[in-house]
């Protein structure tokens, strides 16, 4: 602990003010609503100073206060100037926040005199990639102190970057520096490397360089005062070996947290990890830092593997990387490191995992099985990989997924159009190959075929979805001689057909698979046993994090079967039967009939609870349950289900209706009718009551059976 506190007071004394003789003059700040007494021509720059990013652009990150100069205004087409009144130069520098693109003369901030341009500034980025954070620079004007002059800021730019962003612009007897980068020797010898990280600080880009070699790289909202928090990187491959930690465009009074970076076994904040305040206790998250869609997902030997999209460094999305978690249940998870990180084909975006049973690609060198991670390598996204398109690669593991190594023929799919991305991969057992299903852009969906996973042949295309694809065979009512084929995106809509190992053929859809708020991005373990059978779907839960050292989370594992109903074929999900490990109490009922006002639910107090309900609805006209203040209704006349805005059509049998529902901190996922409903809602219930109500209006409700569990936390 007193390490922790040492490495405090330094960051407060590095960060500590600095005094120049006369105070600096404001020019402009841009906090309030509009430019005031600036001249405004054109549309590129709003109606008034923005608040951080604008529609359709990377975070904007550096600036001061509230607001800023931001050119982004309906894209990089249009075009304008924003101009102040005279004033007197009076100091002998102009310092500004300045980022944007590079195009000299026509995205820039300019000084003017008398109609001339004496000082000009263009922003950083030249290329794709990039980033929206604001640095300091600035003019020396001594020469020119006395003279009138005015501020011009320029936007004749079109096309990428075709936009600049200004912030504080000041006059000052102290030029803020910026060096171009300054680097940190360390000889690794324990876990992590841990940084101070200060959400919405300017965001810095670090490498880490092994023998000369660019082993990492991301970039990261250091603090340079109290950090909000603190993250790590794994330095554990590279254990006695001597490493050079690099910072590009290092501002002492901006990026200080460099200089404390420190080397443990242990991070700041570890012993609260899974206790925060809005941490879910029974669904996955990472220990640190942002997570999106489910990856890699496989079975092997005993243990569940799910890899993630995260960014290991900050709360929002970037540095696309692949988290990596275990488990024997599904249910309690182990995090490991991070498996794939970005390298020179770029950052890593999602894809799936295989075990290669029969070591067609010739990776296995011991007694374990290999596993595979398919990607895609998504280009330009990260400086290290400028100019790159989005390719497909591979890497492999040798000891059960606890250390990978990319492919070094990479990558094994070329770029075929735009952002392809997302490869799902199966062995498709009657064609006695590898299958892959690559979102292609446009809304269409390729299949491939190759017996090694590293070459592969383009077969058939399909007009269907929108990224992440899927693609499995289930059984029709569980009949293994009656099998369909099921294809969807990243809403999780799906179509229903017929697939051959190079086309699919639809019967069926696109039908639409679930009605929360929450769910995108899911995948569906590989390699699950043949005395198993089970299809399980995991899927991104978009459930925003505030003020948490973590962000987003994952939705609880469920099994999808296949279906006869009056309206076709369709898939139910329903929670994984592993959810009974967690159950700690239990009430039933059974057999009895609740009037209006009546509530036998209410003794019971808590936050995390699964509870199954069999309802006789024929009497009533509104019923449901009350989740600490939530209300989940069944409106009986119109056959409907809501929750929190989102509604689904739900037709009783024989007067009953079926509910199922898992509540957590951060979430309440509800299954209707044996799974045939599908509605996961994200929403904070952590400053709710720790209530639960079962309520009729207007008729009595019949309670068919209704058992209320009491869980425990996955993290104990």
């Amino acid at each position: 602990m007193l390490k922790y506190v040492c490495f405090a007071m330094m960051l407060l004394v590095v960060s500590g003010p600095t005094r120049a003789a006369d105070p600096d003059i404001v020019i402009a700040d841009f906090e309030g609503s509009d430019y005031g007494s600036w001249q405004v021509t054109g549309k590129a720059f709003g109606p008034g100073p923005a608040r951080g990013t604008l529609a359709g652009q990377m975070e904007v990150s550096g600036y001061e206060g509230k607001g800023l100069v931001n050119s982004f205004f309906d894209g990089d087409g249009t075009t304008g100037t924003l101009t102040s009144t005279p004033f007197k130069i009076e100091r002998k520098y102009i310092n500004f926040l300045i980022g944007g693109g590079m195009h000299p003369g026509k995205a820039c901030i300019n000084l003017v005199i008398d109609g001339t341009v004496v000082r000009t500034a263009t922003g950083p980025n030249d290329r794709p990639g990039g980033s929206e954070a604001l640095d300091w620079a600035g003019w020396d004007v001594s020469d020119l102190q006395g003279r009138t002059a005015r501020i011009q800021i320029v936007d004749r730019a079109t096309g990428g970057w075709g936009h600049i962003n200004i912030d504080h612009i000041v006059q000052s007897n102290k030029k803020r520096e910026v060096l171009t980068d300054k680097t940190r020797e360390f000889v690794f010898r324990d876990h992590y490397l841990n940084f101070p990280v200060k959400k919405g600080a300017a965001k810095r880009l670090i490498h880490l360089l092994i023998d000369g070699k660019i082993v990492r790289e991301f970039s990261i909202e250091l603090a340079s005062g109290e950090a909000d928090y603190w993250v790590f990187l794994d330095v554990s491959p590279f254990a006695g070996k001597k490493g050079t930690l690099r910072i590009d465009r290092y501002d002492p009074l901006r990026a200080s947290g460099f200089d404390v970076v420190f080397q443990a076994d242990t991070f700041p904040g570890q012993k609260d990890v899974y206790r925060e305040r809005l941490r879910p206790q029974v669904h996955f998250t990472s220990r640190r830092g942002w997570n999106n869609d489910t990856n890699g997902m496989m079975y092997y030997d005993g243990e569940y593997h799910l890899f993630y999209q995260h960014n290991p460094y900050g709360w929002n999305w970037g540095n696309m990387t692949w988290g990596h978690a275990v488990s024997e249940d599904m249910v309690h998870w182990k995090e490991l490191d991070d498996a794939i990180h970005p390298d020179h084909l770029g950052t890593i975006f999602s894809g799936s995992g295989v075990v290669d049973v029969r070591n067609t690609a010739g990776f296995q060198t011991g007694d374990e099985k290999v596993l595979v991670c398919v990607y895609t390598s998504a280009g330009g996204t990260n400086p290290l990989s400028a100019g790159q398109p989005f390719t497909q690669s591979i890497a492999y593991s040798n000891d059960r997924g606890r250390s990978w190594t990319p492919y070094e023929g990479n990558p094994v799919v070329e770029h075929i159009n735009g952002g392809n991305r997302d490869p799902k991969v199966i062995w498709h057992e009657a064609t006695n190959q590898w299958v892959m299903v690559l979102y292609l852009d446009g809304g269409e969906m390729g299949f491939f075929t190759s017996d090694d996973l590293k070459s592969w042949q383009f077969q058939s295309k399909l007009k269907c979805f929108h990224e992440c694809p899927e693609l499995f065979a289930l059984p029709v009512d569980d009949d293994p001689t009656n099998t369909r084929w099921v294809l969807y995106g990243g809403s999780g809509d799906y179509l229903i057909g017929q697939f051959d190992g190079k086309e699919f053929v639809t019967e069926d859809g696109p039908v639409r698979y679930q009605r929360g708020n929450c769910f995108y991005a899911s995948q569906t373990f590989n390699n699950i046993p043949a005395d198993d059978g089970r299809r399980i779907q995991m899927a991104w839960g978009r459930v925003s994090m505030p003020e948490m050292p973590f962000n987003q989370m994952i939705l609880f594992p469920v099994t999808l079967t296949l279906r006869a109903t009056d309206e076709g074929l369709r898939l139910f999900a329903e929670p994984v039967r592993e959810i009974e490990t967690l159950h700690e109490k239990t009430w039933r009922w059974r057999n009895r009939t609740v009037d209006p006002g009546d509530n036998p639910l209410e003794a019971i107090s808590g936050e995390l609870f699964h509870i199954e309900a069999r309802l006789n609805v024929s009497a009533a006209q509104r019923c449901g349950l009350n989740i600490r203040g939530v209300p989940v209704v069944y409106d009986v006349r119109n056959r409907k289900i809501t929750c929190q805005g989102k509604s689904a059509p739900l037709k009783p049998e024989d007067g009953v209706i079926t509910l199922e529902l898992l509540v957590d901190r951060t979430s309440i996922e509800i299954f209707a009718n044996h799974g045939r409903v599908y509605m996961p809602m994200g929403v904070h219930l952590v400053d709710k009551p720790m209530t639960l109500e079962l309520f009729t209006e207007e008729g009595k409700l019949g309670i068919e059976s209704l058992r209320v569990h009491k869980l425990q936390s996955i993290w104990q």
